[in-house]
């Protein structure tokens, strides 16, 4: 789980909690910390990130099921072991928000648990390496035809002002701003849908956006090479980038 601070404040840490222990019951590991107990060492290398000078901090925290010999079963009893650290959260640019970014398109060869967070993440690294290839920041993915997400990101369609995303399934990791783009749509009166989304209503959408612990919502003006609606950052993407930081300025602990 990665876990977001600006200004030393995390950000939809119980969201995030539970994300990874939603994860942590797929994979059938017993929680290794509390909550609290999870705060103390978010905080703790926030504190140290900041004294480094960073602003804005990610917390990255890793459970694997413990020291045993190697087996593809799963041997009971085993105390899990954590590794935990932090960085610097560098966000988009001011360009970048500006002028919207690109991405590139590929067909979705994950698995197919894709809602557990976890660290078999070789399906991610090779989708995300053909957007580098690319000079692209982002690869957005298709599965038979429809939208799953981006290699590191959830993809969001504007289509006559309603956004709208896959439905929250086993093909897709569920965000954690999935909640909150819901939440920001009702505080704005935007519509929101969750269902099928298919490659042709992306690529003719009027708007498409990114969104991720580090990308907050990113508006994307280009897909393939063909530009997205005008090619520029839609009203849409600019109105929910705007409550996302007053979220921030209001919700973070």
């Amino acid at each position: 789980e990665v876990l977001p601070a600006y200004e030393g404040r995390i950000f939809r840490f119980a969201q995030h909690m539970a994300r990874l222990e939603r994860s942590l019951r797929e994979l059938r590991i017993p929680p290794p910390h509390s909550r609290d107990e999870w705060l103390a060492i978010a905080r703790r290398l926030i504190a140290d990130q900041q004294a480094r000078g960073a602003r804005h901090q990610l917390i990255y925290l890793q459970v694997t099921r413990g020291v045993a010999l190697r087996d593809h079963a799963m041997p009971p009893d085993l105390t899990p072991t954590v590794f935990a650290m932090g960085s610097e959260m560098k966000l988009p640019t001011p360009a970048q928000r500006e002028q919207g970014v690109s991405c590139v398109t590929a067909d979705d060869f994950r698995w197919r648990k894709a809602h557990i967070k976890s660290t078999s993440l070789l399906g991610s690294v090779l989708a995300r390496q053909i957007s580098v290839d690319a000079g692209a920041v982002e690869t957005i993915m298709f599965r038979d035809g429809f939208l799953s997400e981006a290699a590191a990101s959830n993809v969001w369609v504007v289509r006559g002002g309603v956004v709208m995303g896959p439905p929250k399934d086993n093909l897709v990791l569920e965000g954690v701003r999935y909640g909150l783009i819901e939440e920001l749509c009702g505080q704005a009166g935007i519509g929101f849908e969750l269902r099928r989304v298919t490659r042709d209503e992306v690529l003719t959408a009027d708007e498409v956006m990114l969104s991720s612990a580090g990308k907050e919502v990113l508006p994307v003006t280009t897909i393939d090479g063909q530009p997205v609606g005008t090619g520029k950052p839609g009203p849409v993407c600019a109105r929910l980038h705007a409550l996302y930081q007053q979220a921030v300025a209001e919700q973070s602990v």
